[in-house]
């Protein structure tokens, strides 16, 4: 059980592969990832920015910084969900990413919602 966090991001992740974007004879592979972020804090908090690591098979890892997701930085109140969907291109079939989003609470405290790493996988590669 946690403990109650007044500054909680829950981050949910669904992934899928997007064979008809994909070259996989040029090492392209496409992936869509859906986020849905539940503020499951008391506070009312709103995101800044994201920050990501992205590692291919390879060990080629690639960090992305930048403001908000999808052009928007969400603002939510407890109990509110965001969902947006983003994508990321790998040279091999089979990676990870993870990361966090800097939050900015109501009452002026920032904090981060880790990003809990997830695989990106063409279908019947991991078993």
């Amino acid at each position: 059980m946690r403990e109650n966090n007044p500054y909680t991001i829950d981050v949910q992740v669904s992934t899928r592969f997007v064979p008809d974007q994909s070259r996989p004879g040029d090492n392209r592979y496409v992936f869509a990832y859906t986020i849905t972020l539940h503020n499951a804090g008391s506070v009312p908090a709103q995101l800044l920015t994201r920050h990501w690591v992205i590692t291919d098979a390879n060990g080629k890892v690639e960090e992305v910084r930048g403001e908000g997701v999808v052009g928007e930085q969400p603002w939510m109140r407890p109990g509110d969900d965001f969902e947006y969907t983003s994508g990321a291109v790998l040279e091999t079939p089979v990676g990870t990413m993870g990361g966090s989003y800097q939050m900015l609470a109501d009452d002026g405290t920032r904090f981060e919602a880790p990003i809990p790493p997830f695989t990106l996988s063409i279908p019947r590669t991991l078993h």
